[in-house]
């Protein structure tokens, strides 16, 4: 019976030690008011992002290779920051891209383009022309940049942003609630740790 208690504490420790690590107020922030998800039937994860930001650019791997391994009731989300006018040409270009589901020609392509190219994309044609290179309609993107849908996703981005209280990107937020930076969670990978700690705390509460 002792070799049995022994065998079970020993698998169940390291979920202990990781409940006991992620702490609310250390590891990661829960939300005074928590923010409505799209999806409400599943466990909501929002990427907020920037194309300018160095740090989003190295995150963008880790942030890829987790995404490819969630289940079907998460919900990955990516929201482009607006800290400044020079921002906003980089968020219009992502909203158009998603709108027209063409995000995996262009959202890693982009943050090449400006990481390690060092190219300048200052408005809707420098955009465009790069985008048509990587096999996007040239008028189709142009005429969705400045649609209608995109200036919304540009609006409901900014309320998410206060809503959530981000000053800074690489930031992720589980289900509207909890908030998680790389400074926090005490590095880049582990902010990912954090965020399915809180995905499983998530379900949990849902059952």
């Amino acid at each position: 019976m002792k070799k049995i208690g022994f065998i079970l504490i020993a698998l169940f420790l390291p979920l202990l030690v990781q409940a006991e690590d992620y702490r609310e107020g250390v590891h990661y922030v829960k939300l005074t008011t928590p923010v409505r998800t799209i999806d409400q039937s599943k466990v909501e994860v929002v990427e907020m992002f920037g194309y300018p930001c160095p740090h989003c650019n190295s995150f963008e791997p880790y942030i890829k290779s987790w995404n490819s391994n969630q289940a079907d009731d998460v919900n990955f989300v990516r929201i482009p920051v607006v800290f400044g006018r020079s921002w906003e040409p980089m968020a219009r270009a992502f909203y158009a891209s998603e709108l027209m589901k063409t995000l995996d020609k262009t959202h890693e392509a982009t943050f090449h383009a400006i990481h390690v190219e060092r190219r300048r994309f200052s408005g809707m044609n420098d955009f465009s022309e790069f985008y048509a290179n990587l096999g996007l309609d040239r008028g189709q993107f142009d005429k969705m940049y400045n649609s209608f849908a995109v200036n919304m996703k540009l609006k409901q981005g900014d309320s998410k942003l206060r809503g959530y209280g981000v000053e800074g990107v690489p930031a992720m937020i589980v289900n509207g609630k909890y908030r998680i930076s790389a400074q926090m969670a005490g590095g880049q990978q582990e902010m990912l740790k954090v965020v399915n700690f809180l995905i499983e705390k998530e379900r949990s509460a849902a059952e």
